[in-house]
Formats: structure tokens, sequence, C-alpha cells
């Protein structure tokens, strides 16, 4: 009731205030002649009567290109607004102004009311503002402006509300102030009316951002964050919303001191979640659709506004899979089956592979210990190669690369080489394979067989003295061991590193790929040497043989 009086007691004001200035200004539209036009001082002269010529500014009569629309001799209206030195002051403009007003308060001086106005404010003066709309004059008093003392305000655009039409005065009295008021009322009664339990209500998308889409519903701006648009969880505003687009919204709430107002267009949806939850299990098998592709893993549409998603570790059993991009495309069709679902986080994971043949088992099927095949070098490590055959990965050791000592696989191969190797082992249990390349390969002892017998004389050097005996080098880099029992007449303690020796071939067992030599055996085996020449030799006496041996 206070602001009703407040008001009434402010309309009377500007009535009054509005009367007193056209008491002023005397002010009356009359038709005159224009007589003659003064271009250097950028006026012209209008007859008003017979004896008097008022004075009109020469911008009052120009067209928006400069042009002027009246030459002389024309007849035009014009408003008398007081003297300047003794010649009427009159104006095109005013007269222009007053007919709209007068033709404005014809058409709303019976319903005025709620009726807003916009225009520019075009003058200050003591009690308040001019504002122009649309050519009608406005008064908007001080006091119901909302504007601070001291703002500079003229030629600003403004809104407010017809609160009195005086048509006896031609005068139409503003006020913005009640114009926010009748907002901030309304807007309050929106609010209320959003907040209270499960309202639906329809608006337009005002404005569209990356972290959300403002809605106005009913004068009143809300927000709806990307997280409340769908049931997916957060999406891009951009592709799926346009300017003006209808949306059903239901408020989430509202800070009163901030004024913000949080909407929510999923809640408004059915949640397809409880369908997810009362129809699916993990372990069922569902058919979906690729709908986004990053690094780490794939996004899939199960067609009721859910996602799911399928991580890079899902897709093959192949354990190399680095990009899902390389086995799946956007918008393709997949079965997968459903490994989780999370009802307090709404987060579904699926997997591919579980769908496909297990590579290891296949591989039970098609190969076997001791079968050679052709794989690809996966990765290389300080103990050896992983080698792929067939979608399964074995380990191939770096002492079963090759019979030469000391080979390592990062020296000896190249990520993505074919290898051949043999099967040596297959785990089941714990589905590991072993491979080796070295089988494959000429043995140094098998060659050495081939040249070499038991009994044969061979130069060695030393290369290792231990307790049990000494290891020696033979030709090629084979290794050979000659027992301590074996050593006679030889001292182990007097022999030292790179010494060379002679020795006789003890044993070669190409199954174990070992040598065994022996110095006690040497004499022996040479005096079998001289025995086996005499006996092979005919032509001569057994007396003479010996003599010629011992000269």
């Amino acid at each position: 009731m206070a602001l009703d009086n407040e008001l009434l007691d402010e309309e009377n004001f500007a009535e009054m205030f509005a009367e007193s200035e056209n008491r002023q200004k005397n002010t009356r539209i009359i038709e005159g002649e224009i007589v003659e036009i003064q271009m250097e001082d950028n006026r012209v002269l209008v007859s008003i009567s017979d004896k008097l010529e008022g004075i009109l500014n020469l911008d009052e009569i120009r067209d928006e290109n400069g042009n002027l629309k009246f030459t002389i001799g024309d007849k035009i209206k014009v408003m008398q607004m007081g003297y300047f030195n003794e010649r009427p002051k009159i104006s095109y403009k005013k007269a222009l102004e007053h007919e709209k007003s007068i033709a404005f308060i014809d058409a709303h001086k019976e319903d005025f009311e709620n009726i807003i106005v916009e225009g520019v404010i075009t003058k200050k003066n003591r009690g308040g503002y001019e504002v122009d709309s649309d050519g009608v004059s406005f008064f908007m008093p001080r006091s119901l402006s909302a504007f601070k003392e001291g703002d500079n305000v003229v030629g600003r655009k403004i809104k407010a509300l017809i609160i009195k039409i005086n048509e006896a005065e031609n005068s139409i009295v503003i006020s913005r102030r009640k114009l926010f008021n009748e907002e901030r009322k309304k807007k309050r009664e929106i609010i209320d009316q959003l907040m209270a339990e499960d309202v639906v209500v329809t608006g337009i998308v005002s404005k569209i951002t990356t972290y959300g889409v403002f809605v106005d519903v009913g004068g009143v701006n809300g927000l709806v964050h990307y997280n409340e648009i769908s049931h997916k969880g957060p999406v891009n505003p951009l592709k799926y919303y346009n300017l003006g687009d209808e949306v059903n919204v239901k408020a989430v709430s509202y800070d009163k001191d901030k004024h913000h107002l949080a909407l929510s267009i999923k809640a408004v949806l059915p949640n397809p979640w409880a369908e997810v939850e009362s129809d699916l299990d993990e372990g069922d098998t569902i058919t979906v659709t690729v709908s986004r592709i990053e690094n780490y893993g794939v996004f899939i549409d199960l067609g009721n506004g859910i996602e799911g998603f399928l991580h890079v570790s899902e897709i093959s059993w192949d354990r190399n899979v680095k990009k899902a991009e390389h086995y799946l495309t956007v918008g393709e069709e997949i079965d997968v089956e459903v490994i989780e679902i999370n009802s307090s986080t709404h987060k579904l994971r699926v997997s591919l592979k579980r769908l496909l043949p297990k590579p290891f088992e296949a591989f039970l099927d098609n190969y076997y210990e001791g079968d050679i095949v052709t794989g690809v070098i996966t990765s290389l490590t300080d103990f050896g190669a992983f080698v792929r055959v067939a979608g399964v990965e074995g380990l191939l050791h770096n002492q079963d690369i090759s019979w030469e000592k000391n080979t390592k696989a990062k020296e000896f191969f190249k990520s993505g080489e074919e290898v051949e190797v043999k099967i040596v082992k297959i785990h089941a249990l714990d589905q590991k394979i072993s491979f080796n390349r070295k089988t494959l390969l000429e043995s140094p002892i098998d060659k050495f067989a081939t040249n070499h017998k038991v009994n044969s004389v061979v130069t060695a050097t030393v290369r290792d003295i231990k307790e049990f005996g000494v290891f020696v080098s033979l030709e090629n880099g084979i290794d050979a061991l000659i027992r301590e029992e074996d050593l006679t007449p030889l001292v182990k303690e007097e022999l030292e590193i790179g010494q060379t020796i002679e020795a006789a071939i003890a044993n070669i067992d190409t199954n174990r790929d070992r040598v065994r030599l022996s110095v006690k055996k040497l004499e022996y085996v040479k005096n079998q040497a001289i025995l086996e020449e005499i006996n092979d030799n005919e032509s001569h006496s057994l007396g003479d043989l010996i003599k010629d041996k011992f000269k």
C-alpha cells in the first residue's frame, strides 16, 4: 500500500510538472509557409502569420540522406515554442512528435496499463527525463527512473511502464522503477512456480555456450548445465540445440543471493537407467553403435539415450592394442558383453573381446610342442624377445636365440621382424609359451663331431680353472672340460689362463652339447696310434718300425 501511495504522489508531481512546462512554453501547432532558406546560417524562415516569420533549424527538414524535404513556398506544420531575438522559435520535429503523441494518446488513453515503452532518453531537465519512442515523446520523473544521481543517461535505450496519460495536456508519464518492480514480482512468481515439486514448463533457448544452455522461461533466464541435458552424461550443447528451440525443463535450484536459476532438461525425460537396471545383467550380450572414439577407448550408444564405455583393453585379446580407431569406426554396429552396471554412478562398461574366441585356446587346438612356426617379434626386453604366433605371444629367451654366447635379443632383432622358432614348451595353466631358435640352427658341437672322433688329439687353450677341473677352448669357440683326475701328468695349480695344452677327446655328447678331454689319456692314445701304424704297414718288420720311431 505504501508503494501505491508513493507512486500516486510521484504521478501527481509528474502531472503538475508537465502542466507547468506546457504553460511556460506556451506551445501551439500552426501551419506556416517556407519563405526563405538560408543555407549559410543553416536555418529556414517560415511565415506563421501576416507579420511574423519563425526561425526553423534547417536540419529538421533533411531526410536520412541529408536532402531537403521541403522548398520555398511549401506549407509546413510547426510548433511554436516561445521567442528568440523577438522572432518566434519553431520546430518541425516537435510538431510531428505532438501529432504522434496525440495519436498515441487517442489509441491508448483507455487501456494504457501494462504497456511497456522502449525508447531513447533525449533530454534531462529539472524534474526528470524526456524519452523518445518512434517519434512519441514521454516524460519520466527522476524519482521513477531508478537512475543514480549523476548518471549520464542521455542517449541511453530504456524500457519503462506507462503510469499516466493526460489527454488535456497531451502528456504521457512513464516509470522505469515500476517496470523493474513488476518484472521482479513476476520473476519471483515464476521462480516460486518452478520450484514447486514436479512442475514442468516450456522455455525458449536464448543462449548456447560450451558449458550449457540458457533457457528463457516467461522472461526469466535459467541455465541448463551440460550435465543436465541428457542421461548420457556431459554432452556438447552446440550439437543438440539451436537458438529459439523450445524445450521442456524443471527447476533444480535457485540461488537468491546470486539470482541464479538452475534448470534441467534430463529431469523431464524418462530415466533410461531404470530400464537398464531392470532389464540388463552383467554377462548379457547387446547390440550397440559406436558413437565416439578416444585414444583410451570407445563410447557406445545403446539407442535409448545411454552411453556405455568400451575400454581399449577390452577390444581385442591382442595385448598390443594402442588405438581404438585401428579396430572400430564411428557408426559401426557391434555386439558386446555387459561386464559392469554401476547403478550409483550410472556407468555401463562392456567388452568386445569376450565375445571373440580366446587365441590361446585356439592355439592349443592347432599347435603342439616341437612344432616349427613362423612368428613376429612384438617387443624386445633385456632377457629376450616376445614372438606372436596366431595371435598368441611366447618368449624367446636370449640363451635360446643363437649358439653364439652372450647373444642379446635387443642387438639381434627388430620389432616387427619375422622369425622362425620351435615350440619347446606350452604352459597351459598360466598360458605361457616358450620358443627356441638355436635348435633350428646347426650346433657347433654337431659340426665338431663330424670332423673329430673320440681319442682324437687336439690343441686347447686354458679358459678357466675350477676345483673340479679345467675349462678349455677349442676351435670355433667350442668349450671342453678336463676333469682334475684327467689332467695327469699336468698339475692344475701350475696351469695358467691362456696356456696351450694338448689333450685327447674323451667324449662328444651332441645331445647335451658337451665335449670332454683327457690329458691323462694322451699317452695311451699316442701309443695306440703307433701300434695301428705298425699293423697297417706290412712292408716293414716290427723291429724296423720300432727303430724308426725311436731314431
